[in-house]
């Protein structure tokens, strides 16, 4: 039994091509790829004077959005938790409702990637430098300085707090802002025919404005807030690739160092993204994959593997027991609103910032699954891949600091990309180990800013899938200048500031988009087929129960068993379906 998918047509205007015709958006954005359009000159108009201001003046850069940082953080940084909450709440009722079983595509759609090749995408596009960065550095600094006073530093129970606070800032509720984000651009793209972009799904909740200024704000909006959350990446990457060539061939890290790093790695991942998401991004996704679990596996092993595995139980069950105590957990002190600005304000902005990165980035991978399989795919997997890693990395360096007289906490205070480094010190094979680090922390850079050059040329080309050479360029160059103008402005620091600033307007963006989700959903054909089965299952239930006559159930529209006296298509003047387009 298969149903009509929508298409999303619009009446575009007499140009040079053609004449007016009814065309699909996406044709349409495919028609005119060579031609950018108002988002993406307002983009680069916003990136250029962004850059031209940090090189004017820095310090007031710097100072701005310190200010404006610290006004979020005791103001509103409550919302950088209500929304990632939301999310989960969300997703887990549609994977467990009748929603789930809606493809995302037609009826007739499969997925593009195996299984195996689409997990890695997933996880080494989306947070690959973080594994490295944060893997020691987060639970080390919890270890030592437990969130809100909540256990004695340097004992048991700060280490059970430290595996704990930093599931919640990379497992579901980070997993969860994506999970949202990717299943509407992939709903809206696949199922609707929509452009991957942002505004188009929020047509259900804005109406028709989103095909004017506000739409076009709206995915400036993206854009921008996706360059600004990826050059931080870029940024922590350069940081951990320049501390591990000084510690392996005593190579100075410094600034200039780490601007060689990212030009070069630029020209890399440029020309990857060039080559094409499915040759550039899913083999080196798959080798990233294969070798992080790997070196995950060889540290359990030559590592404290039984106080691995006892905190590993005990973390997962307190952050279970504790969950929205910890959701819902804002700051009481003027200390407290310090240490969530940077750390779980940050991290939700961050993700928020990727949101739409990694939602279009989502989208195009996974046409052909259902919503069930993209939500445990997205939601689930991931977050189990980093309580594991975050366990055994961070749980190794706590133990060498608990009982075997290390200072990799003190190391991380000082400079917190050499946490993990100093950790390898302390096992077998350090030079080797060091070596595989830097390699993974190279090719996860290189996937990860391949997949958000791609984004952003589609993004600012109408949505297009086949984004021009020359825009793909230079969002390339731009992610790379805008790492390296960052860095000289304010380091690490500027980093992080840029991606909390882009991040706030998305906690407004993705409430609007599962908003609009769900009532896209409930216009799906499929959706009416399951629920009018549904009730039927129950009528036919009540009357058995009863001892009545079952009647058989009256068939549904585009039921082809029903409509076998009606085969062919329907009268021309025959009335769609809501959201749906009729037939040519």
């Amino acid at each position: 039994m298969t149903f009509p998918t929508t298409k999303a047509f619009r009446m575009v205007p007499t140009d040079s091509s053609g004449p007016d015709e009814r065309e699909s958006a996406i044709a349409y954005a495919d028609r005119l790829r060579n031609r950018p359009g108002v988002v993406f000159w307002a983009s680069i108009g916003f990136v250029a004077a962004f850059v031209l201001w940090a090189s004017l003046s820095p310090q007031s850069l710097d100072t701005t959005m310190t200010s404006t940082m610290d006004w979020i953080a005791s103001s509103i940084g409550w919302m950088y938790l209500i929304v990632p909450l939301g999310c989960i709440i969300l997703l887990v009722y549609l994977a467990f409702s009748r929603f789930g079983g809606i493809r995302l595509g037609t009826d007739e759609s499969r997925p593009d990637f195996n299984t195996f090749a689409w997990l890695a995408m997933i996880l080494a596009t989306v947070m690959g430098i973080g594994l490295i960065s944060y893997g020691v550095a987060e639970p080390i600094s919890h270890f030592l300085t437990p969130p809100h006073g909540l256990a004695e530093p340097g004992t048991m129970e700060a280490a059970v707090r430290a595996m704990q606070f930093s599931y919640f800032d990379w497992g579901p509720h980070a997993w969860a802002i994506f999970g949202v984000f990717g299943l509407a651009i992939a709903y809206s793209t696949h199922r609707r025919g929509n452009p991957g972009l942002v505004s188009p799904m929020l047509r259900p909740v804005l109406g028709k404005i989103v095909d004017g200024w506000v739409g076009k704000a709206i995915d400036v909006f993206a854009i921008l807030a996706t360059l600004f959350g990826t050059t931080t990446s870029l940024g922590l990457g350069a940081s951990q690739i320049s501390e591990g060539l000084e510690r392996v061939f005593g190579i100075p890290s410094g600034l200039v160092p780490q601007i060689v790093i990212i030009a070069a790695i630029t020209v890399i991942f440029t020309l990857s993204a060039l080559s094409g998401v499915n040759r550039g991004i899913k083999y080196l996704s798959q080798f990233t994959m294969i070798v992080s679990a790997l070196f995950g596996v060889y540290v359990l092993i030559v590592g404290p593997t039984n106080f691995i595995t006892n905190l590993f139980v005990r973390a997962t069950g307190q952050f279970f027991t504790d969950f929205f105590q910890v959701s819902l957990l804002t700051p009481a002190t003027p200390d407290d609103v310090q240490w969530m600005q940077w750390w779980t304000y940050f991290m939700m902005a961050w993700w928020l910032s990727w949101g739409a990165f990694v939602g279009v980035f989502l989208a195009k991978i996974s046409k052909g699954r259902t919503v069930r399989e993209f939500i445990a795919a997205v939601l689930g997997v991931p977050s189990l891949v980093f309580f594991l890693w975050f366990t055994i990395m961070g749980g190794t360096a706590i133990n060498i600091d608990m009982f075997q007289g290390g200072t990799i906490g003190i190391e991380a205070g000082e400079n917190v990309q050499s946490a993990f480094f100093e950790t390898l010190t302390h096992l077998p094979l350090t030079g080797i180990t060091s070596i595989i680090i830097m390699i993974l922390v190279v090719v996860f850079f290189v996937t990860g800013a391949d997949s958000n050059t791609f984004v952003l040329s589609m993004m600012s080309s109408r949505g297009t899938l086949a984004p021009s050479r020359p825009v793909l360029a230079t969002w390339g160059v731009l992610t790379g200048v805008c790492a390296i103008v960052l860095l000289i402005v304010g380091g690490l620091s500027a980093l992080q500031k840029a991606a909390m600033l882009s991040g706030l307007p998305f906690t407004v963006i993705v409430a609007l988009l599962g908003v609009s989700l769900v009532k896209e959903l409930h216009r799906d054909a499929e959706y009416e087929r399951l629920r009018h089965a549904r009730i039927a299952d129950l009528e036919a239930l009540r009357r058995k129960s009863a001892g009545e006559p079952v009647v058989p159930a009256e068939p549904q529209p585009n039921d082809p068993e029903g409509d076998a006296a009606n085969a062919g298509e329907p009268e021309a003047d025959a009335p769609a379906a809501p959201g749906v387009a009729p037939r040519a």
